[in-house]
């Protein structure tokens, strides 16, 4: 029903148009040629300058009605510390042109009207006029100078990058169709190195393993920021052009397929801030959701996003990621429980370049695990509670040689007997029911043997230690799985004096 109202709408229009012209025409013949030419000549400019009036007036109440909406005014103040500069650069701009703007709009209009064609009028030419040419050209060099030279000084201080000495959090945005991975740092604040050639279904961003800096950076989902730090972002993409915009701080950089390239800002106000910041102001009042009339204002749901700010594609609307700007101390919490993307992925497979090797991130977690076991175990009273798993002792298959990572849990045990020098011990060993019994029970025999010769070499007194098999006798799980066998493999620390 809507589009046939549309239609028949466009028909009448043109109907009428249609009968208007034979108006026209029939006038003119009527008064003469030279006397419409002049009626409609006068009349048209005065149509023009009701439109010039009609347009100004209207382009000042939408800017008014809509500031609260844009960028720099009410409201969207910025929440960066360059913000600002960039703000008042605008504003300059704005006023300058918008000068020139409505000058030359009221000049043109009303030249068109008050100029329109008579009979009556001649043109007059002027060939020349120093004095106009010289204030048409002095005017706009001083203007566009003063415009220059202020834009070229706000350049210079926005895009600085970071000083040698200067604390600062870098992290890594990568666009790609349709969507942005964020990269961060890990405990040693460096980014490792990245290759595209390296990019493969386990490696989104084509990091290069073999770099040790890569072994603590995580992936996250969306962009943490700590309020007041200054930030510098690696910008890059791994397709086609596209464009980091976080509107709110001011932040605008390409990103470009084989060239990296950064911007550096301080956000100053959290997100919780700038929710406090608009909410006063009635376009923000409004149900965030509709159809839920009832549900959250728009500024309770307000969220900083990063957005690209470039045609990448048909979805390039989906380049959406949320930024959350919180203080420091919340910003440290969610930093420190984010799980390095190298030891989640990679650590232990294929891919993995550090197989046979702990970083000291890992001696130290399994040291601490180690001593919380063997406290918990000197504290118990029962018998059954006074032994544990030594979960990082594993020997070659069907051997009872020790792997070569097994040294660093041993080495825990040195440490711990030293510690406690009137502890004894018993090392047990056990397999799974796989193969002949009396076969696992010799394998099992060996490998306690192995583990106690080990710590009679580093020092640990033989009276102390008693090594001893068990064979597939004392299973803790099933041995129908793969799983349940892998526990029933293991060699157990037993206190047997303390």
């Amino acid at each position: 029903m809507t589009a046939l109202l549309i239609l028949l709408s466009v028909i009448l229009i043109a109907v009428v148009a249609v009968q208007i012209g034979k108006v026209s025409e029939l006038a003119t013949k009527i008064r003469g040629e030279a006397a419409m030419e002049e009626i409609t000549n006068k009349r048209q400019g005065a149509y023009l300058f009701g439109f010039m009036v009609i347009f100004l007036f209207v382009t000042a109440i939408s800017g008014y009605a809509y500031r609260n909406y844009m960028y720099g005014f009410g409201a969207m103040n910025a929440a960066s510390e360059h913000g600002p500069i960039l703000d008042k650069m605008f504003n300059v701009t704005l006023v300058v042109t918008g000068i020139v703007f409505i000058g030359t709009q009221i000049a043109l209009f009303y030249f068109g009207w008050k100029y329109s064609g008579k009979k009556s009028n001649k043109a007059t030419f002027i060939p020349h006029n120093n004095t106009l040419e010289i204030w048409w050209t002095v005017i706009p060099a001083i203007v566009m100078t003063f415009l220059v030279m202020s834009g070229l000084d706000a350049w210079n201080e926005v895009m600085a990058d970071v000083e040698p000495g200067e604390e600062y959090l870098e992290i890594e945005a990568t666009g790609y169709q349709f969507g942005w991975a964020v990269r961060y740092p890990g405990a040693d604040g460096k980014i490792g190195e990245k290759y595209f050639r390296e990019i493969n279904g386990t490696n989104p961003l084509g990091q290069v393993w073999t770099d040790e800096k890569n072994v603590d950076d995580f992936h996250a989902s969306e962009i943490y920021l700590p309020v007041n730090k200054q930030i510098r972002v690696r910008i890059t993409s791994k397709d086609v052009l596209h464009n980091f915009y976080l509107p709110q701080f001011r932040v605008k950089m390409d990103a470009v397929p084989g060239m990296p390239t950064y911007f550096v800002f301080t956000p100053t106000k959290t997100t919780e801030e700038f929710r406090q910041q608009i909410r006063d102001y009635p376009e923000y009042q409004i149900p965030a959701d509709p159809e839920d009339p009832t549900g959250p204002e728009l500024w309770e749901q307000f969220d900083y996003e990063l957005a690209c700010a470039e045609l990448c594609g048909r979805s390039h609307f989906a380049m959406r990621l949320p930024v959350k700007v919180v203080s420091q101390e919340e910003f440290d919490e969610w930093f420190n429980s984010q799980p390095s993307y190298y030891m989640s992925n990679i650590r232990g497979t294929d891919a993995d370049p550090f197989k046979d090797q702990l970083f000291d991130s890992e001696i130290r977690e399994r040291k601490v695990e180690f001593n919380d076991k063997l406290e918990s175990a000197l504290s118990a009273t029962a018998p059954d509670e006074k032994v544990f798993r030594l979960d990082y002792v594993t020997f070659e298959t069907g051997s009872a040689a020790l792997t070569s990572l097994s040294r660093y849990e041993l080495d825990n045990v040195v440490e711990a007997m030293g510690k406690y020098p009137v502890m004894n011990v018993e090392l047990a060993g056990h397999t799974d029911n796989t193969g002949d019994a009396d076969a696992n029970f010799t394998l099992s025999e060996s490998r306690a043997q192995t583990v106690y010769d080990y710590l009679v070499e580093k020092g640990v007194t033989e009276d102390r230690l008693r090594a001893r098999g068990y064979g597939q006798n004392q299973p803790i799980d099933t041995n129908d799985t793969d799983a349940g066998r892998e526990k029933n493999r293991r060699t157990e620390f037993r206190i047997i004096a303390q």
